[in-house]
């Protein structure tokens, strides 16, 4: 039941009391990240890590004052890319073939798949797509934080372009589509002392048989 624990433990911060979360603590919630599904296992999103404290106050004045954004010890910026091209599926292709010691040749009609399934779409639905598997890895590092009792804020009111501005991100082939605030709860954040509202299971799930 710890998991569950953890669940009920766990709220979306609204302020932080500005003290650093360890690089232990950092590292595991960025392996549950790295190892969070995807579909085919592209991982088609990057994850801008950002702890300066000027650049937090900045990402805080484009996400309309939000103080967690400031007072946190990390700031995760999920972003995808602008467009998913042949060479980002030839370089996923190499990756597997390192990895499991296999020669290329062997992944051709995976990588067709890839090319004809993603590759060919608009680049607007690339992102839609893209993005939806980032809000997955978003959901691995709440668990992830949750876990070793780290206060997160999953965030969406933010100033994309903005932030897209301020990281260089247009640059870099990527744009933003959701944050995540990590730290610790300010023992003043009233939000933290309410009741978890949720749904009756008999009210959510519906068994199928």
């Amino acid at each position: 039941m710890s998991l569950i624990n953890d669940l009920n433990w766990r709220y979306a911060a609204k302020k932080m009391n500005g003290k650093s979360i360890s690089d232990e603590q950092l590292n595991m919630v960025l392996t549950a990240i790295n190892l969070s599904a995807s579909s085919y296992g592209l991982q088609p999103y990057k994850v801008m890590v950002v702890s300066k404290p000027e650049t937090k106050l900045k990402l805080q004045e484009a996400a309309f004052g939000q103080l967690q954004v400031g007072s946190s010890s990390h700031v995760l910026i999920l972003t995808v890319p602008l467009k998913m091209t042949e060479e980002y599926i030839q370089n996923y292709i190499s990756l597997i073939a390192e990895e499991r010691a296999i020669p290329t040749g062997f992944l051709d009609e995976f990588k067709k798949t890839l090319e004809t399934t993603i590759v060919a779409l608009p680049t607007d639905v690339q992102q839609i797509w893209a993005t939806k598997q980032a809000y997955i890895s978003l959901g691995t590092a709440l668990i992830a934080a949750a876990n070793q009792k780290i206060d997160a804020c999953p965030m969406e009111g933010f100033d994309a372009a903005k932030f897209d501005e301020i990281l260089n991100l247009t640059e870099k082939g990527f744009k933003s589509v959701v944050m995540l605030v990590l730290g610790f709860r300010d023992e003043k954040d009233t939000y933290a002392n309410f009741k978890k509202v949720r749904k009756a299971k008999e009210d959510l799930f519906e068994m199928v048989n």
